[in-house]
C-alpha cells in the first residue's frame, strides 16, 4: 500500500494550491475545503494557518 501525501496543488488553484492539495488528500470537494478555511479566517487562525501551510507543504510535481 503506498502511503498518501499531503502537498500543494498545481491544478485548480486560486491562490498557493494549499485548499485544493489538501481537498485532494481527504478526497473531498476543494470548494469544501475553501469554505472551511474562510469560516476559520474570520477567527484570525486561518490566515496564519494558510500561510503557514503555503510554506511548509511542498508544491506537487
Amino acid at each position: 500500500m503506498e502511503q498518501k501525501k499531503l502537498y500543494r496543488s498545481n491544478s485548480n488553484k486560486m491562490i498557493c494550491g494549499v485548499c485544493q492539495g489538501v481537498a485532494e488528500y481527504i478526497n473531498i470537494d476543494p470548494t469544501v475545503v475553501r469554505l472551511l478555511w474562510v469560516a476559520f479566517s474570520i477567527w484570525g487562525v486561518g490566515v496564519i494557518a494558510y500561510i503557514a501551510a503555503a510554506i511548509i507543504m511542498p508544491v506537487q510535481q
